[in-house]
């Protein structure tokens, strides 16, 4: 049955891990940016490809989380 909606273009690089980073405004399961996300599906196979592309770089851009209760059990003071 899947085989009738397979198409002959670039697929979404999603990986289901869907959290919008609250500072850099993208997914960190993507890297894509909302507006990328949203319109995907009305993309060009150019401006997909070009999207691709940059995906790789953006995740050096994203900040780790330092708090969380692993960073309270470290520090009992604060």
């Amino acid at each position: 049955m899947d085989e009738v909606w397979k198409r002959a273009e670039i697929e979404s690089p999603c990986v289901k891990l869907c959290v919008v980073h609250p500072e850099a405004r993208i997914c960190v399961g993507c890297f894509r940016s909302i507006d990328e996300i949203a319109g995907w599906s009305r993309l060009t196979q150019a401006e997909r490809a070009k999207i691709m592309a940059e995906l790789p770089s953006r995740a050096t851009t994203l900040t780790k989380r330092r708090g969380g209760r692993m960073a309270r059990l470290a520090n009992p003071e604060t």
